[in-house]
């Protein structure tokens, strides 16, 4: 155990009621006087790493999880339930959030900003309406400034720590496209919902059957007919548990390989028995299926790029900066393919940073994303990826006829989304039990 820890726990051991009580002391030892009434103000109720969570932290996490459920139409699990399941995420997240901090991954107020600008923008709302809207749901702004700015930080987490570091190969593609189970998983869509009782890392056995007995609890509610929203919410541990589980509509080629095999003989309303994985404990429902519709074409993008790789010479912070500067100087109409010749340190600065044409696919997921946001002819902030800091531009898209690469395209997107989802539930739940956490939730 850390220092700050042992630290932590004596002072913590000084606050058993909580992290701060009204008591009235008497002025004099010996004189007579009516006791005073302690008033807990806060408690603490979990410990993660050298961070602590109130009572007052769960319970506003709770309301937001019951707010929810109530505009899903999902009635609400016992409170201590949901208190524990609100827990257990919260607990999740600090292990993230104090991994990115260590790592030293922010995200500055100019983000910020711009992240909230574009959710009001999404909800056709001002900033200033966004603002009276969340204070009006009883969440105060700058709590919901905070939430957002940890968002960003542990997605950013994970294209780093997860999405960034997945390979597929060419006979991966070649092994996928041979199989015909595969063949057959790509021509279903399936609406799942799903319920996940974790298996901690290096469990013993009484562990293990203590989270197979918590999940044939949940199936057996379920299989009396109970709403498996509730039940979710309840028992899972999946990050869409206050989504009451629910995955949405999945190619079979995008599914885990266990999901898929359990749901292809399933008729729509039907359970699966308990399954296992690395993770845990798996119960899933088969909402819908229908036959899957894809597209002979797909949305191609000329782009180009300026690229600076940080080094030992040069910090992040310093080649994010000399992108800025030369982000400003192509908006004073400097031209882009003069800048990229004489600024990119990628392969394609002799080409004025064109990367011609450009399939969903063809380029790491951190510089997809953001170039999809943006239109033909903008230019992207910095952006970073695993080769360094890009600015992008848009030149021009179209939709391509691509019917004899198609296959290979859709199996490499289905490999590395069944890859990433896979390996983020198993990163997070490496990550949550390195962490040192101490629960306290039970006591009063």
């Amino acid at each position: 155990m850390r220092t700050n820890h042992m630290f932590l726990n004596r002072f913590l051991c000084a606050l058993p009621l909580g992290l701060c009580t009204a008591l009235a002391l008497p002025p004099n030892v010996g004189a007579q006087q009516k006791p005073r009434l302690i008033v807990t103000l806060d408690r603490i109720v979990a410990v993660v790493n050298d961070e602590v969570i109130t009572r007052n932290d769960l319970s506003q996490r709770v309301a937001v999880a019951e707010a929810q459920l109530r505009r899903q139409g999902t009635p609400a699990p016992a409170r201590p339930d949901l208190e524990r399941q609100v827990l257990q995420r919260m607990i999740a997240d600090r292990a993230q959030l104090h991994f990115a901090k260590e790592n030293g991954l922010r995200v500055d107020d100019v983000e910020l900003d711009r992240a909230i600008g574009r959710i009001a923008e999404d909800n056709k709302l001002s900033t200033a309406q966004l603002r009276v809207a969340v204070e009006q749901d009883g969440v105060p702004f700058t709590k919901f400034r905070e939430d957002i700015r940890n968002q960003i930080v542990m997605s950013r987490l994970r294209e780093r720590e997860v999405d960034d570091k997945i390979i597929i190969t060419e006979s991966e593609i070649d092994n996928m496209l041979a199989n015909p189970q595969q063949q057959a998983a790509g021509a279903d869509e399936f609406n799942v919902s799903h319920i996940l009782v974790r298996v901690p890392e290096n469990a013993n056995p009484d562990q293990i059957q203590g989270r197979l007995d918590r999940a044939e609890e949940a199936l057996k509610q379920l299989k009396t007919g109970a709403n498996f929203r509730q039940v979710a919410a309840a028992f899972s541990e999946s990050p869409d548990a206050l989504q009451g589980g629910n995955m949405g509509w999945r190619d079979g080629d995008r599914l885990p390989t266990l999901f898929f095999d359990a749901l292809r003989n399933m008729k729509a309303g039907e359970l699966s028995g308990v399954l296992r994985s690395p993770n845990g404990f798996h119960i899933l429902k088969l909402e819908d299926r229908r036959g899957g519709q894809a597209p002979a074409t797909v949305q191609q993008t000329n782009a180009r790029h300026i690229l600076i790789k940080a080094s030992e010479l040069v910090s992040d912070n310093e080649a994010r900066n000399r992108l800025r500067n030369l982000k400003e100087r192509l908006e004073n109409k400097t031209d882009f393919a003069q800048l990229a010749r004489s600024n990119s340190e990628d392969t394609s600065a002799s080409k004025g940073g064109d990367l011609g044409w450009l399939s969903p696919g063809d380029t790491v997921p951190e510089f997809e994303r953001a170039m999809n946001a943006l239109k033909p002819g903008e230019i992207s902030e910095p952006v970073r990826s695993p080769f360094g800091w890009h600015l992008i531009q848009v030149v021009e898209r179209r939709n391509a006829d691509v019917s004899k690469e198609r296959r290979r395209l859709v199996a490499r997107q289905a490999l590395r989304e069944r890859k990433s989802e896979e390996a983020y539930e198993e990163w997070v739940r490496q990550l949550r039990d390195r962490a040192y956490v101490e629960l306290r939730l039970e006591e009063r």
